[in-house]
Order: structure tokens, then C-alpha cells, then sequence
């Protein structure tokens, strides 16, 4: 990919321009990304090629807290399967007395006749299994039965909960909604003497839909002296990191300006997450300036700031500049890999530069990259919104000829490009060759299918996936919604 790919890019996009090699410093700001995006506010394909490589030390910090993250040695490999499978069948009796759980029935006094080694492992087994089970219908029972385990092992001899007990109890009430039950557990978490860690304010942030809730959980989090934010430099990028999870994007803007002020410096993650949310917020000055900062600062651009500017030049539709940049991630000793293709083709297909996307996908493979579903899905979801539904076709064929399974996005895409073009069957045909392959529908392609079907005048085609649905149990409490749809 050098000057004989730049003449090729010349003759496919009609310019002779070309972009000048660079250094980090304020000309690459303005010269590689000038009016070369307008933010993505409203980011519904299912991608996040931005957000999610930055918040992937959220896992790290989640993994921490897990009981599993040991890596053990062959020799204690058998002895240790043993004690998980014995784990497990436990945890399945107990799954079961929780269940008969009523009016005059003693949960505590059945469980305890149960006879059980309680362990940590064992009490992840049960929560993660009522968590698993936790939907619109049945939350309050799950909150309460979670609850009532939780208490009863926290009273047993020789026993003390782990921060990830906590953690998980906290997920079931936030799933549950039972935000001030969760809040008290935080409460009673600290004064058991356990730290408040990166994974607690990612859970309490991720249940704060509404902004000033949002800022009250951050206040307290800055304000306390039990925070432990491993694996971060300090407590604010383990709490901006958090927030671009969620896309509180305005937040992020006021948490790094108390980060100033208390005179913390920043390193490279506070300036890729402050960038990414001034993007999101279509502040491009601040953006360019933040960026330039960054470099007079002593730091290089990583993995993340290339893939950010990589969208950034797609969503501008500037193929050239963004040739040069992969040379450039080259020549410093960054390998671009099929995250940073993905990222730079989303953002050409939303600029509607397909043929600019096609060469690039090409160009990934042709330099040893294996293309993975989310980068076919993009591929696809781009010819599929151009109309062009051969080539989705196509692209859909090959990706599951080369062994790559499609997603519920891939589909769902499919499934709408079909419908676009009137083909009903074909769209219907393949809502069950997804539930065939083990794909779950999710709401998404349900109501894609039953609107597009209604608006067609096609009432009796919307009303039989409806039933399929109800049939299936899935996604009763949004029935009524599929059901309003109504023609355009």
C-alpha cells in the first residue's frame, strides 16, 4: 500500500490529489481530518468501532473481579474441573429450592438442609443464573430470590461474600430496576470493608439513564476515598472510560475539566476518550486542539487515536488521506489490523463512498488481515442502505463460505435489504435460517420484518411472525409495540 495504491485510489475516486507524508504535530490535525466529519450522534447500525476498543479495559477490570481469572497449571487442571462441575450441580440444587420460594415455604430452612459447601464459586453459579433469567415479567421475583440467597450465604459459618458477589447482586437489581436496593448495597459494600472498584462505578453508571443522575454517581465517586480504580493510572480515567461506555459524552467533557483542575495530568487514554466523546459531540475545534495538545504533551499516537482519526477521515470521505495515515501507522511500527479497516470502511459507507470501502476491504486482505463478521456486517449494511442488494448478497455469501457465522446485525440487515427490494419471502426465509443456525432474533429484526410486512399491505405475513414470536416466548412485553406499527 504505497504510491502505486495512491495512483489506484486516484483512478477509482477521480482526484490526482495527493496527501503529503506527516508528523504528529498540529499539521496532522488539520490536514488529515479538516472538515472531514460531522460527529455520529446517532449511531444505530449495532457498531461501535470507536467506543469499544477504548472501553475494553472495562472487561479488564470486570475479569478481576471473576474467580476464574487464575490461569491454572496442567497438573491441578483435572482436580480443579472437578471442583467447577461440583460447583455447578450444586448451584443447580440450589437454583431449584430457590424456585419453590412462596407462601409457606422456608427457603432458608431448604436450602440449608441442602447440605452444600458454600464458595465463591459456587455463589457466582446461582447469581449468574438468576441474572441470566431476569426479564420484564419476572423481575421482582428475581430481585427478591437473588436477595434472599445473597443474605443467606452472608450467614452461613466461615463464609464472606467477594466483591464480585457484590458486583453480581448489583447487576440483578440493576436489571431489576431496583435502583435504591442497589444503591444501599453499595452502602453496605464499603462498610464490609470492600473497595469501590472501576467494575462498581461501571454498573451504577451504566443504570443512570437520565444526565444529573449520572452526575451524582460521578461526584461521589471523585469524592471517595474507597475508590480502588485499578487497572487506571488514577480515579478519572477509570470514571471517563466508564462514561464513554454509556456515551454520556457532555459528562466526559465536565469530568476531564475536574481533572484539571485538581492539577492531574493527562496520559494518553484521558486524551483518546476526550477526543472520541468532542467527536461524538461534533466539537471539532476542540477536537483539533485537544489532539495537537496531545502531541506538544510527549505522546504519540496509540492503536485507539489511529483508529479514531481513521473514521474520522472515512466519515469525510477522504480515501487518500487515509491510505497515507495506514502507511504512516506503518512506518512507526503500528500494523494496522482488521479493527482499524472496519473502522475506516464504517466510516466511508456512512460518507456513501462503497467503492472506496470495496477497495480498502480488498486491500485488508490482500495484507494478510482475515476479515471477521463485524467488518462483512459493515461491508454489507453499506451496500444494503445504497440499495444495492446483489453485492450484499454477494458479500453475505462469501463471508459464510469462508467460515464466518452471521450476527443478529448481519442478518437484520439482510432481512431489511430484502424487504426493500419486495422480497418478502426471501426476508422471511431467512429469519428462520437464523433461528436454524442458532441466531436468536433480537427485537430489532423482529419489528424490521413486521413493518416492513405491514407497510407492504402484507397484514397476514406481519401477524404470523408476531405469533412465531409470542410462540417462542420472546419479547412479550414488546408486542404491543410490533403490533402498533402502523403504515408510513
Amino acid at each position: 500500500m504505497g504510491v502505486i495504491a495512491d495512483h489506484e485510489l486516484c483512478r477509482l475516486f477521480g482526484t490526482t490529489s495527493f496527501i503529503p507524508k506527516f508528523s504528529f504535530t498540529s499539521s496532522l490535525s488539520r490536514k488529515f481530518c479538516a472538515g472531514a466529519f460531522d460527529g455520529d450522534k446517532n449511531d444505530s447500525s449495532g457498531f461501535c468501532h470507536l467506543e469499544e476498543p477504548l472501553t475494553s479495559t472495562c472487561s479488564a477490570a470486570s475479569d478481576l473481579d471473576s474467580y476464574e481469572n487464575e490461569n491454572p497449571d496442567q497438573e491441578h487442571f483435572s482436580l480443579r474441573q472437578k471442583f467447577l462441575e461440583k460447583a455447578r450441580l450444586d448451584a443447580a440444587r440450589v437454583v431449584d429450592v430457590l424456585r419453590k420460594d412462596g407462601p409457606g415455604f422456608d427457603s432458608k430452612k431448604a436450602l440449608s438442609e441442602l447440605h452444600i459447601r458454600l464458595s465463591g464459586l459456587l455463589v457466582r453459579e446461582v447469581l449468574t443464573d438468576i441474572l441470566r433469567k431476569v426479564d420484564h415479567e419476572n423481575k421482582t421475583r428475581c430481585s427478591k430470590l437473588g436477595y434472599k440467597f445473597f443474605v443467606w450465604s452472608a450467614q452461613q459459618q466461615n463464609f464472606r461474600h467477594t466483591a464480585n458477589a457484590y458486583h453480581l447482586i448489583m447487576k440483578i437489581f440493576a436489571e431489576c430496576e431496583e435502583f435504591k436496593a442497589m444503591w444501599r448495597l453499595v452502602d453496605e459494600m464499603i462498610e464490609n470493608g470492600f473497595p469501590t472498584t472501576a467494575r462498581t462505578f461501571n454498573i451504577l453508571i451504566c443504570t443512570c439513564g437520565e444526565a444529573g443522575l449520572a452526575k451524582k454517581v460521578v461526584e461521589r465517586f471523585i469524592k471517595s476515598k474507597t475508590f480502588n480504580y485499578r487497572p487506571f493510572k488514577h480515579s478519572y480515567n477509570a470514571i471517563l472510560q466508564g462514561l464513554l461506555a454509556v456515551r454520556q459524552y457532555k459528562l466526559i467533557e465536565w469530568v476531564y475539566q475536574q481533572m484539571l483542575v485538581e492539577e492531574h495530568s493527562p496520559d494518553i487514554l484521558t486524551y483518546n476518550v476526550v477526543m472520541c466523546a468532542k467527536y461524538r459531540l461534533g466539537k471539532l475545534d476542540q477536537f483539533y486542539r485537544l489532539l495537537d495538545e496531545m502531541g506538544r504533551s510527549g505522546f504519540s499516537p496509540d492503536f485507539h487515536t489511529y483508529n479514531l482519526l481513521l473514521h474520522v477521515l472515512g466519515k469525510g470521505d477522504k480515501p487518500l488521506a487515509a491510505l497515507n495515515l495506514l502507511n504512516h501507522m506503518r512506518e512507526v511500527g503500528i500494523d494496522p489490523n482488521v479493527l482499524h479497516f472496519t473502522t475506516l470502511i464504517d466510516g466511508l459507507s456512512r460518507a456513501g463512498n462503497l467503492e472506496a470501502c470495496k477497495y480498502f476491504f480488498d486491500e485488508m486482505i490482500k495484507n494478510g488481515c482475515v476479515a471477521d463478521v463485524v467488518c462483512y456486517t459493515t461491508m454489507i449494511t453499506g451496500y444494503i442502505s445504497a440499495g444495492e442488494l446483489e453485492k450484499a448478497e454477494a458479500m453475505f455469501e462469501e463471508m459464510t463460505n469462508k467460515g464466518q457465522l452471521p450476527n443478529v446485525f448481519t442478518y437484520n440487515s439482510m432481512i431489511r435489504g430484502f424487504c426493500m427490494a419486495g422480497k418478502f419471502e426471501e426476508a422471511c426465509s431467512l429469519l428462520k435460517e437464523m433461528e436454524s443456525r442458532g441466531c436468536n432474533p433480537n427485537f430489532v429484526v423482529y419489528s424490521t420484518l413486521v413493518s416492513n410486512l405491514r407497510n407492504a399491505g402484507k397484514l397476514a405475513e406481519a401477524h404470523e411472525v408476531i405469533r412465531q414470536m409470542v410462540e417462542k416466548g420472546q419479547y412479550l412485553h414488546m408486542v404491543s409495540k410490533v403490533k402498533g406499527y402502523r403504515r408510513c
